[in-house]
């Protein structure tokens, strides 16, 4: 969920580079692979890789597409306007040219806002990223700005990891500050929600829990109620939160490197003894999709609007 996970630096950069064959898109995204190969042929909307043998092979990139392409689909776009579409919000996104320098985009302006964020960093200046962040949620909802500003700033802040000085003390400056800020907006809105219950947590071994809560705060402006439990919970653990509070489903989110056997067997063990369906996200889901549907537990991938409506579509709830 981690185009919402704060796992960055050598992790992230594996992730974009990974190759995915069309079955796992599939599972993913939840568009089957005759649908994706449509897509491809009629439409020219998606462009994967080919293998020598000509198989088809997807990159995070491609299974963001596939997902994008759903949500237009689903506002009702027919899918022969979806590229114009695309094509049009691509260009909202490309530079001004130098004659209209003096136009604003919104765009340019989400550029400024993550400049802004991201020199506040720079300075340890807890009071200009109080003023930035304030700003931009007094315009515009939590979950664009968490889209458009902070995952970007975390991303840049996690490229300079290996290159300059002074970037993981960076990084966990934003990281307090965003915790600090995440957690009362969560109790916030905690307080309000009444509709089925989440679990909430960290795969075992994944320390990073930033995106955890991003997405925590996503499902509870949909109405969910959620129980966050952090980072590195041991899956054990699960069946006692899932009982006392009758949840309606688990998720759990992880970029870290796991024990493919391990994992797949300890995964088969919870979803058989919860009896509720049983989410992943994050890195985890994409690299592991085959292990986790083996377990019968359902890959989310990184896209939280995705994620979301595929949960509640899965347990009964409609937002």
């Amino acid at each position: 969920m981690n185009n919402v996970n704060e796992q960055l630096g050598a992790s992230e950069t594996e992730a974009e580079d990974a190759l995915f064959p069309i079955r796992t898109v599939a599972t993913i995204t939840g568009v089957n692979a005759i649908t994706l190969r449509a897509w491809e042929r009629r439409y020219g909307l998606i462009k994967p890789k080919r293998t020598d043998t000509g198989h088809r092979l997807y990159m995070q990139e491609h299974i963001d597409l596939v997902q994008r392409v759903t949500e237009l689909l689903e506002k009702g776009i027919p899918i022969s306007q979806v590229k114009q579409k695309l094509e049009s919000e691509a260009s909202m996104h490309a530079p001004e040219p130098a004659s209209r320098a003096g136009v604003t985009r919104q765009s340019d302006q989400w550029h400024i806002y993550q400049r802004r964020m991201f020199n506040a960093v720079l300075r340890f200046d807890p009071a200009a990223l109080d003023h930035v962040y304030n700003e931009t949620l007094s315009l515009y909802p939590i979950d664009l700005v968490t889209r458009q500003m902070i995952i970007p700033v975390l991303k840049q802040l996690g490229e300079r990891w290996q290159t300059e000085s002074g970037a993981i003390a960076e990084e966990h400056f934003f990281g307090i500050y965003l915790r600090n800020k995440l957690g009362a907006r969560f109790h916030h809105h905690a307080a309000q929600s009444r509709g089925p219950v989440l679990i909430v947590a960290c795969l075992p071994g994944e320390q990073h829990e930033l995106g955890l809560m991003l997405f925590s705060l996503a499902a509870l402006d949909l109405g969910f109620r959620v129980v966050l439990l952090g980072a590195n919970l041991p899956l054990r653990e699960l069946h006692i939160p899932v009982a006392r509070t009758e949840a309606a489903a688990v998720v759990l989110s992880g970029s870290v490197a796991l024990d493919a056997d391990r994992f797949s067997r300890e995964l088969a063990n919870v979803t058989e003894d919860l009896k509720v369906p049983v989410f992943i996200g994050g890195d985890a889901a994409v690299r592991y999709s085959d292990e986790i549907v083996a377990a019968r537990a359902h890959p989310l991938g990184n896209d939280v609007a995705s994620a979301l409506k595929r949960i509640g579509a899965t347990i009964g709830f409609k937002p």
